[in-house]
Parts: C-alpha cells; sequence; structure tokens
C-alpha cells in the first residue's frame, strides 16, 4: 500500500481560527486517502517550536512514498523559514519520497495522486 504524510501548521495555533472544525476538516481529508487505498497521517507543526523534531519523528516512522505540504506553511509569508526548513527535512530525513504541494487542506488526495 503507498504511504502518504500530510504536513501542516498546526491550526490550534492560528489566532482567531475554529481549530477544531479545521482539524475536523483535516480528518476528514486524511479519511479520504483511506477511501482511494492510500494510507496517509499527518504532521502537524507550529513556527518556533518543535516543528524540527515533530516532522522528523514523522518522517522516520516509514518509508513514505509522497510527503504534501500544506498551503498553511506554504502560503503564509511569515512561515517562509518554517517552509524551507520543513522542504529541507523531508529532503535529508525521506529522500525517497516525492514532494506535494496542496493548494488547501482539501486537495491533499489529489496533490499526492499527481505523485503516485
Amino acid at each position: 500500500m503507498t504511504s502518504v504524510l500530510v504536513v501542516g501548521y498546526d491550526p490550534q495555533a492560528i489566532p482567531g481560527v475554529d481549530g477544531e472544525a479545521l482539524r475536523a476538516a483535516l480528518d476528514g481529508e486524511l479519511a479520504r486517502f483511506g477511501e482511494h487505498g492510500i494510507d496517509a497521517a499527518m504532521a502537524l507543526v507550529v513556527f518556533g517550536e518543535s516543528a524540527e523534531s515533530t516532522l522528523i519523528a514523522s518522517l522516520a516512522e516509514r518509508p513514505w512514498d509522497v510527503v504534501v505540504v500544506g498551503g498553511g506553511i506554504r502560503k503564509t509569508e511569515q512561515l517562509l523559514p518554517l517552509f524551507e526548513q520543513v522542504v529541507n527535512l523531508i529532503r535529508r530525513h525521506a529522500p525517497q519520497a516525492a514532494i506535494a504541494f496542496n493548494t488547501s487542506g482539501g486537495d491533499s488526495v489529489e496533490a499526492a495522486r499527481r505523485w503516485l
């Protein structure tokens, strides 16, 4: 079975956002992977805290076929250093994985399938 890791910004750490509702939507997207026969997991990180150790632990869980980096990390200008860190950690700790980018939390399956 193919495997995908989705890396996103922890919705609980976003001021003014209903983190629980966003997390429920992300969990729904993980369920969609299963509908396509893809084993998926999620790593949620926060800038300036334990992003590196969290991501390294997730990348080391298994050999991922694709790692999807979420738009919340990629599209936020203030998170550019985190985005760079994420891409470089993927390159170092999961060199066999393709790297994909979603446009929102609702199209991670499609982003991953472009590389499967």
